[in-house]
């Protein structure tokens, strides 16, 4: 015998709904907001009363949108879920006023007056039709047993508050659920004014904020009062597998007379050579294989450094407090904000984490401003999540993010070009040599925070130790060819330890913690001093260094199916060198693995590297490694500085190490052009760079 029942939803199950769908009271008001969006809405007025009351306090969200009457508030309106919204977009009906799509689809948005409130009053007039009111008291959901147990009066009436020809929708919010602080006020007014793209809002849509006091948003900036301290810019389109369109700038404020400004746009070298899409793999983005749409991404770039600053802001404070609070990367659809990317708490793109990997060249969140701006029909595989806080993470989302990062390499690694010419004219100037400045500071700290004596003189004897050690390995790596990568990582890992060390005595951390740190540094410097204590040079064969070069990368040459041309083979005169051998190979390999990731990239059909020796310059011998590729898309006296990469995702440490070898050998890293070569005309287009030794004096 089978038994039949149906599902009764508790009455408190709606409130419950609107606490957990709704994040916090700001997210609840853009709901309400978007939702005057989708009613044709050109204005929408928010006024707060009393919010520091909870009991005296209101909220009022009023449109002039086109309104509802009886039939829609009865049968949409108080159906929760309801596919009002996701039919009409599922037709592609537009409003009939602004020939909008809706935003809403999933009948959740109104839960954020649950959130604001205990009780609301909602007044509602379509065109030619009476006036809806309606009141619901929160309270007796809490009361009552189930969901059918609580009518809901609902009255036509003459209108009262949209009288003659108005329409639209008026919601009253009282008893409210919280005391709401100066920051939260202050929150709810920066998002509100965050819902639409500060580059492309909607046409016909403007949300008005305003409140009974005031004194409570005094001091706040907007994106117009510091549009202008911007020195770098953007604008860029991506469809398909390709940047479509591409505009960076670097304007230099009127103090920085010894700069001048540039523009780059999708036709010069550097974008036109790069404009395939890859992610960090090499594996090519493709936005078509989605309905994710044409992509638009602008944004603004600030410097913080306050040397650099103090040449062009007037208020500095308050900059760096609104890139705190408004910094990010967000994304909005037809002009309307996709909550929370964007916000302090979510790094969506791993912006900080990406610029802790590679410091000199990435940005974080809190120097830039930015929107990318997608269009409603098109981007239907982009699904916001129920509770409102982005995009379902599926296949299209990380293609989606995919394009974005690679995009923002191309311009960190503009920008990062004018950033150094900023800092190296404007910036401050160190004359202390990093590591023992530094490990200054620290004993500085140490001295007046460490009260144990013992303690203290067993940190003092490590730092003498540490120091002494430093020293020993600064003067080795600089002067011999133990430079580059093994001097770069070593300030860099050094660097890291002295400052977590310095923040923990700061903070006055257990003693234990502090040792174990100290010897952690003095374990580090001492494996950076047994480096430096290498075998030295000797005098080797260079065809046998470029040989044992190419067995390194011999099965990735086969894989990618690339013909080395080793015309280094057939040279006849004195082919040693005093070197370090395996510096040397390593430098080799630095650039052989540049030619194989370009010959990719740029799909080559036959892909080839070419190999020689050459007694030239007069007084060297030298490598030369030179691929059929479309050449270097970066200017070469910019590709060998630290962390500047033509590559997505690149580390751009590669070509610096080489040159700091090469500097270490009495040598040069050169790059050359085709007609000082004789090599075969395949190779005309391609990157050629040439490792030079100074032959030793017979």
């Amino acid at each position: 015998m089978s038994n039949e029942t149906i599902f009764r939803p508790r009455a408190r199950l709606l409130l419950q709904l609107g606490e957990q769908l709704i994040k916090n009271e700001g997210i609840a008001l853009l709901e309400l907001v978007k939702n005057c969006y989708d009613a044709d809405a050109s204005i929408t007025e928010i006024f707060m009363r009393q919010v520091d009351k909870p009991n005296k306090g209101e909220i009022v969200i009023k449109d002039n949108g086109v309104g509802m009457d009886l039939s829609i508030i009865k049968n949409v309106w108080m159906e929760p879920g309801s596919e009002y919204k996701a039919e009409q977009f599922r037709t592609r009906e537009l409003s009939p006023r602004y020939k909008r799509l809706p935003i809403g689809e999933k009948g959740i948005g109104r839960f954020g007056v649950h959130k604001l409130g205990k009780q609301i009053t909602l007044v509602s007039r379509k065109a030619g039709k009476k006036e809806v009111y309606v009141r619901i008291d929160w309270t007796i959901f809490d009361q009552s047993k189930y969901l059918s147990d609580i009518p809901i009066a609902i009255t036509e009436r003459v209108p009262e508050v949209f009288t003659g020809e108005k329409t639209g929708t008026e919601i009253t919010i009282t008893n409210l659920q919280t005391n709401w602080t100066r920051g939260m006020v202050r929150e709810v007014f920066r998002a509100i004014n965050s819902l639409n793209s500060p580059f492309n809002s909607p046409d016909h849509f403007a949300v008005n904020f305003s409140i009974d006091n005031p004194d409570l948003l005094k001091g706040l900036l907007s994106l117009e009062d510091i549009k202008d301290n911007a020195l770098y810019r953007f604008k860029c389109t991506m469809a398909g597998n390709e940047i479509k369109k591409f505009n960076y700038e670097f304007t230099p404020w009127p103090a920085m007379k010894k700069l001048q400004g540039r523009t780059v746009t999708e036709r010069d070298a550097f974008i036109a050579k790069a404009k395939t899409m890859v992610d960090v793999e090499d594996t090519p983005i493709d936005l078509s294989k989605f309905n994710i749409g044409t992509i638009y991404f602008e944004g603004l770039i600030y410097d913080r450094s306050p040397k650099v600053m103090a040449l062009g802001m007037q208020d500095k404070k308050g900059l760096k407090d609104y890139l705190n609070i408004n910094g990010g990367i967000r994304v909005y659809r037809d002009g309307i904000r996709i909550y929370d990317y964007g916000e302090p708490d979510n790094d969506w793109l791993n912006l900080d984490i990406r610029r802790v990997n590679v410091p000199g060249k990435r940005i974080s969140n809190n120097i830039i401003i930015s929107a990318i701006n997608l269009g409603r029909k098109d981007s239907t595989d982009l699904k916001e999540k129920t509770n409102r806080e982005g995009f379902i993470e599926n296949e299209a989302y990380n293609v989606f993010v995919q394009a974005i990062l690679y995009t923002i390499d191309k311009v960190e690694t503009l920008r990062q070009f004018d950033k150094n010419k900023v800092r190296l004219l404007y910036g401050p100037k160190s004359t202390a040599e990093p590591v023992v400045a530094t490990l200054s500071d620290l004993r500085a700290v140490i001295e007046e925070k460490i009260k144990d004596k013992e303690l203290k003189k067993n940190i003092d004897q490590y730092l003498d130790r540490i120091e002494e050690q430093y020293n020993n390995i600064n003067e080795v790596l600089l002067k011999s060819a133990g430079a580059g990568l093994s001097l770069t990582v070593a300030l860099h890992e050094i660097e890291k330890v002295i400052a977590e060390l310095k923040l923990v005595v700061q903070r006055q951390k257990p003693s234990d913690r502090i040792l174990n740190l100290v010897e952690r540094l003095f374990d580090l410097v001492e494996q950076y001093g047994q480096l430096a204590k290498g075998r030295g040079k000797k005098k080797e064969d260079l065809v046998k260094i470029i040989n044992n070069a190419l067995f390194a990368v011999e099965y990735r040459l086969e894989a990618h199916k690339i013909e080395v041309v080793k015309n280094h083979l057939n040279y006849k005169g004195d082919r040693f060198i005093r070197c370090e051998k395996s510096l040397i190979i390593s430098s080799i390999l630095n650039i052989l693995d540049n030619a194989i990731w370009w010959l990719e990239y740029y799909a080559i059909k036959k892909k080839k590297i070419f190999v020689d020796i050459v007694a030239d310059p007069p007084g060297y011998l030298s490598v030369v490694i030179v691929d059929n590729g479309k050449g270097f898309i970066l200017p070469t006296e910019e590709i060998v500085k630290p962390f500047v990469s033509g590559k997505p995702y690149g580390m751009g440490i590669g070509l610096h190490i080489v040159k700091e070898v090469m500097e270490a050998h009495n040598g040069l890293l050169q790059f050359p052009e085709y007609g000082d070569l004789s090599i075969p005309p395949a190779f005309e287009n391609g990157a050629a760079n040439e490792l030079s030794f100074r032959k030793e004096a017979e």
